[in-house]
């Protein structure tokens, strides 16, 4: 004889991509994403190339692709200064970038905690 289970509706938000966590993951799920958004905290209107020398490993084509994606879902803006020759990319959170920051520091705390338990 077969059951019948109830659908569990908190599963099926999560295998129709309906869940926050996924929504947000799919926001700021890549591996650069993070560090930029963190960087961009710390000083705003930020160049580009002050961006790629503080987060190590990144290669030029990755912190574009991550800037014009993190753009396109709004937490950064991006400023083209067209005043003298080389153009220079300046990059600031927006205010939808400002509400990651407590969240960012929570992750921070935890990490500093994870990193203790490890030594």
């Amino acid at each position: 004889m077969e059951k019948n289970y109830p659908i569990d509706t908190t599963l099926s938000d999560v295998v129709n991509k309906k869940c926050p966590i996924l929504c947000a993951m799919d926001v700021i799920g890549s591996k650069w994403k993070l560090p930029i958004v963190w960087y961009l905290h710390e000083k705003e209107n930020t160049r580009f190339n002050e961006l790629k020398r503080r987060i190590h490993g990144i290669t030029h084509f990755m912190l574009t692709k991550s800037l014009r994606e993190l753009e396109s879902d709004g937490l950064i803006k991006r400023c083209e200064c067209i005043s003298t020759p080389p153009k220079v990319v300046e990059c600031s959170l927006t205010s939808l970038g400002k509400e990651l920051i407590p969240a960012l520091n929570e992750l921070y705390a935890w990490g500093q905690k994870v990193m203790r338990n490890e030594s």
